[in-house]
């Protein structure tokens, strides 16, 4: 599983993933893809995409949208995570591999 993968889900679900990193700060996928390290002041001393590797718990947040049924944040495991990533469903749009003229 890799950010790009992470980046996809969030956009696809609307929902904001959460993971630990090593030094103790968490790193958070927003509902556009992008990757945020909340109180991070300097440049990044570590690469996301290892810490992502090593990441075990993952945290789903959905957006508040001012429903009332909207679900509440849940926890997940690595393999929980990857089964929503493999079983995401592909973007609706189709795009010939060439130029229509």
């Amino acid at each position: 599983m890799k950010l790009a993968d992470l980046r996809k889900l969030a956009i696809r679900t609307q929902q904001r993933i959460r993971f630990r990193l090593d030094n103790g700060m968490d790193c958070l996928m927003d509902e556009r893809g992008v990757a945020l390290v909340p109180g991070l002041d300097r440049v990044a001393d570590f690469n996301l995409e290892q810490e992502l590797a090593t990441a075990s718990r993952f945290a789903l947040e959905p957006l508040h949208t001012g429903k009332k049924d909207t679900s509440k944040p849940r926890t997940l495991t690595r393999d929980e995570l990857a089964s929503m990533v493999n079983a995401s469903p592909a973007p609706s749009g189709h795009h010939d591999e060439h130029d229509d003229e």
